[in-house]
C-alpha cells in the first residue's frame, strides 16, 4: 500500500500489554472522505488501534501516517490533522455548551478571528444552538455526545477518530448523530470509528473485522458478508424463550442466536434445516435470511460450552416466588420546579422481564432509583417486594439486586475483592460468602482472573462481574439500568440468556435498554417520555397497535443521499436510517409504488418493500409524535 494515497495508513502495527497482544501486525489504509469502521469482540484491539492512530499510544513496532504525516516524527502536523473522541466524555459539566466549545478552541489554538461565527455554524450544524447557554452537566446523553463531537470539530480536522461514539444513546439521538457524520463525510472529512452497534457498522464505507488483535476481514460491509459464505434461516415463534432450549439442542448452541423477535440459525443445508424446523413445530415461521454483520460476528463465537456451564449455575439457591413483585401508584419525583417522573402507575408480577424504554433524560434512571430505595419519591405510593417505597427504603436496598449504568464496581479492587465487598454489604459471611464467591466467579467467567485488578477488565467481562455482584445475595427482584451498553453482541446475547434463566425461575427483572432488538426479549415494555408513561404492553402488541402506519424498507447504495427527497414523496410521513438502508413511515400502502417510482425515474437500483415494523420504528414514531418539533433533550 502507498501511504501517501490514504488519509490514514497503518503498517505492521504491533502492541502488547504484558502477555496480551492487542495489535498483532496490523496493516490498513483508510481512504479520504470515507467512514471506516473497526468492529470486533470486547478486547479485540479496536480502542488500541484508535489510540495508536491518534498518537496517544506508541506501538511496539510499525508505523502510522495521517494525511501523509508520520506519527513518529511529525507530531504537531498529525495533531493539527485529527480530532479524537474517546468513550468517556471530556466535557466540563459546570461550563455552558458555548463555554465548553470555546475552551476546546483555546486548547487547539484556534485563531480568534472568525471564531464566534465558526462556533455558531457548528451549533447550527449539530442542532445545538437552542442549548448554547445550558450547562453541559444538564444535557441529556445524546446532547452530550453531540457537544463532545462539536468540541472535537472546532479546529477543523481532516480526520475524525470516534471510539464507540453512540454508546448509551437512544435511537432518536443515534439517528441524528449519524446524519451529522454523513454531512461531515459529504464535506470531505475522513472518519475512523469503532462501534458496538453492528447496524451502524453496516453504514460504513468499509470495515475491518478484528479479533484477538488481528484484522481478519476487510472491505465494504456487503463484501465482508458475501465473502463469509454463511447461509441463514430465521425462526419466529409464539414463545421464543421456551423454544430457545429446543432449538439449541437440535442444532447446537453455536448455530443458534436470538435476534430481536426471532432466532437466526447458521445452516449448512438450507433445505434440510428448513424441513427439520417445519417438522419440529407448526408454530414456527421459517424464512431464508440474508446474512448481516451480526451473523458473522456471532459465527466467530465457536466454543459455547463455557456459556452453558454459566447458565446452569445462574439460579443456584434462588427461591421461587409468585404474586406481585412491585406495584406503584402515582409515583412522582420533582427536583425543584422540574418534574423528572410524573405520576407513574405500574404493576409487575414475579418472573416477568419488564423493559423500560425512553430517550436520554426521559426519567428511566430516576424511576429505577426510586423503586430501589435510592431516591425518595416526592409523592405517590407503592411497594417493592412487599416493602413500602416511602418508609422502607433501607430494607428495599438490602433485598433487591441493582446494577447501575456505571456498573458500580471499584476499579482499584481486584475481582474477588469486589465480590467480597458486595458480599459483606449484603451480610454474607464465612462459608456462605466463600460459596457465593465461587458461584460469582463461575457466573462472570473470571475464575482464572480473580486476582486481576477490575480496572483491566473490558466491557463484557466487567458487566458480567457487576451482574454477579448485584445478585450475590439471591434477590427475587433485580433492577438493571442499561446493563449491556457498549457490550459486543456475544456478551449481550449471554447477558440476556442469564436474564431469561432468572425469569424462568421466578425472578423479576426490571431492565432499561437502548438496544431495540433487546426490547423484543421482554415480556412487557413501557415507554417513558418527559417523565410520563406514554405506552405499555407486550412488544408484539405495541408494534401492532401503536404502529397503524406502514413501514417501507429501502435498500440502496448511499441511502443518506435520499432522505430529504424521499420525505417529499406523497404519503411519506417520515424517513429514517435503519441499518444499512432506510425505513419510511407511510400513511397508505399505495405510497410504496410512489417510492419505487422515485428510484425508477432516476434509474437508481433500489430494493423497495413493505416490512413489519421493528421496535425501533415504534420507538422513533412515538417519540416524534410526542415531540414533533424535536425539542427533547
Amino acid at each position: 500500500m502507498n501511504k501517501t494515497s490514504f488519509a490514514v495508513y497503518a503498517e505492521s502495527i504491533t502492541k502488547k500489554y504484558k502477555d496480551v497482544t492487542a495489535a498483532d501486525n496490523i496493516s490498513l489504509g483508510v481512504n479520504e472522505g470515507e467512514i471506516y469502521g473497526l468492529i470486533g469482540p470486547d478486547g479485540a484491539g479496536k480502542t488500541t488501534m484508535l489510540r495508536i492512530i491518534a498518537g496517544i499510544l506508541k506501538p511496539d513496532s510499525g508505523s502510522v501516517y495521517v494525511c501523509g504525516h508520520s506519527c513518529d516524527t511529525e507530531h504537531d502536523a498529525v495533531k493539527d490533522s485529527i480530532a479524537y473522541m474517546s468513550q468517556k466524555f471530556g466535557l466540563y459539566p459546570d461550563l455552558t455548551v458555548w463555554e465548553n466549545i470555546k475552551f476546546y478552541a483555546d486548547l487547539y489554538g484556534v485563531e480568534k478571528h472568525g471564531l464566534k461565527e465558526h462556533i455558531e455554524d457548528l451549533l447550527d450544524f449539530s442542532y445545538m444552538r437552542p442549548f448554547k447557554k445550558r450547562q453541559a452537566g444538564r444535557l441529556s446523553g445524546g446532547m452530550k455526545q453531540k457537544l463532545q463531537l462539536v468540541c472535537a470539530l472546532v479546529h477543523k480536522p481532516e480526520v475524525l477518530l470516534l471510539d464507540e461514539p453512540t454508546n448509551g444513546v437512544d435511537p432518536v439521538s443515534r439517528r441524528d448523530f449519524w446524519k451529522i457524520l454523513y454531512k461531515l463525510v459529504a464535506d470531505g472529512m475522513t472518519i475512523v470509528m469503532s462501534t458496538a452497534y453492528l447496524d451502524e457498522a453496516e453504514r460504513c464505507s468499509r470495515i475491518g473485522l478484528m479479533n484477538a488483535g488481528r484484522v481478519i476481514a476487510e472491505g465494504s460491509p456487503d463484501e465482508v458478508v458475501k465473502n463469509s459464505g454463511l447461509n441463514m434461516l430465521s425462526v419466529r415463534c409464539g414463545n421464543c424463550r421456551k423454544a430457545s432450549a429446543t432449538l439449541k439442542k437440535e442444532f447446537g448452541a453455536d448455530r443458534v442466536h436470538a435476534f430481536g423477535d426471532k432466532f437466526r440459525i447458521f445452516s449448512a443445508d438450507i433445505s434440510a434445516d428448513r424441513k427439520k424446523l417445519t417438522e419440529m413445530s407448526a408454530d414456527f415461521i421459517v424464512t431464508d435470511e440474508i446474512p448481516v454483520l451480526e451473523d458473522i460476528f456471532m459465527s466467530m463465537q465457536k466454543d459455547m460450552s463455557a456459556d452453558d456451564r454459566i447458565l446452569s449455575r445462574v439460579t443456584d439457591d434462588i427461591a421461587r416466588r409468585s404474586g406481585e413483585s412491585l406495584k406503584v401508584t402515582g409515583l412522582t419525583k420533582k427536583f425543584g420546579d422540574f418534574t423528572a417522573v410524573n405520576s407513574i402507575n405500574l404493576t409487575v408480577p414475579y418472573g416477568e422481564i419488564f423493559g423500560f424504554l425512553g430517550p436520554n433524560g426521559a426519567g428511566k434512571s430516576t424511576t429505577i432509583k426510586m423503586l430501589c430505595g435510592l431516591l425518595p419519591p416526592t409523592s405517590g405510593s407503592g411497594r417493592v417486594g412487599g416493602m413500602d417505597v416511602m418508609k422502607d427504603a433501607e430494607k428495599i436496598k438490602a433485598s433487591i439486586g441493582y446494577m447501575s449504568q456505571k456498573f458500580s464496581l471499584y476499579e482499584d479492587l481486584k475481582v474477588y475483592e469486589n465480590i467480597d465487598f458486595y458480599g459483606g454489604i449484603y451480610g454474607l459471611k464465612n462459608a456462605e460468602l466463600e460459596r457465593r464467591r465461587d458461584w460469582a466467579l463461575e457466573l462472570s467467567g473470571l475464575r482464572d482472573r480473580k486476582n486481576e485488578m477490575t480496572s483491566v477488565l473490558v466491557g463484557g467481562w466487567r458487566q458480567r462481574l457487576a451482574l454477579a455482584c448485584s445478585i450475590l445475595h439471591k434477590p427475587s427482584i433485580v433492577f438493571l439500568d442499561e446493563p449491556t451498553s457498549g457490550a459486543d453482541p456475544a456478551s449481550r446475547r449471554l447477558f440476556w440468556a442469564i436474564i431469561n434463566e432468572l425469569a424462568l425461575h421466578g425472578v423479576t427483572v426490571f431492565v432499561s435498554t437502548h438496544y431495540m432488538e433487546e426490547a423484543e426479549y421482554c415480556d412487557r415494555l413501557a415507554l417513558i417520555f418527559r417523565g410520563e408513561m406514554i405506552a405499555m404492553g407486550r412488544p408484539d402488541v405495541l408494534k401492532s397497535e401503536m404502529m397503524r402506519d406502514n413501514i417501507i424498507e429501502v435498500k440502496v447504495n448511499r441511502p443518506q443521499d435520499y432522505i430529504e427527497d424521499l420525505t417529499a414523496v406523497r404519503g411519506v410521513m417520515d424517513v429514517s436510517l435503519f441499518g444499512a438502508g432506510l425505513h419510511l413511515r407511510t400513511e397508505d400502502i399505495s405510497a410504496e409504488e410512489g417510492i419505487a417510482g422515485f428510484f425508477r425515474e432516476r434509474k437508481i437500483s433500489a430494493d423497495v418493500r413493505k416490512v413489519l415494523p421493528s421496535m425501533e420504528d415504534v420507538f422513533v414514531s412515538m417519540i416524534e409524535k410526542a415531540d414533533p418539533e424535536g425539542k427533547n433533550v
